[in-house]
């Protein structure tokens, strides 16, 4: 069993954020254009459109993290 600090270790490691922040960037921007490129598109952003944007980066992230470091502690 592994405790959280060695799963956040692991987890802020180089290798795995920048892993996770190249998936998030492909995922996300993919997600972004289909999500809201039509409010983009259209200049109709409004305040919920630019927080919901963040939101569609994070969680391919995090979903990307989770995987990488279950991967590794499972080694």
């Amino acid at each position: 069993m592994t405790t959280s600090s060695s799963w956040l270790k692991v987890a802020t490691r180089y290798s795995v954020v920048v892993r996770s922040m190249r998936v998030s960037l492909i995922v996300g921007t993919i997600l972004v254009g289909i999500n809201h490129g039509d409010v983009l598109l259209g200049g109709g952003a409004t305040t919920v459109a630019v927080w919901k944007i963040p939101l569609t980066y994070f969680v391919p992230y995090a979903v990307s993290t989770y995987a990488a470091v279950d991967a590794i502690l499972s080694r």
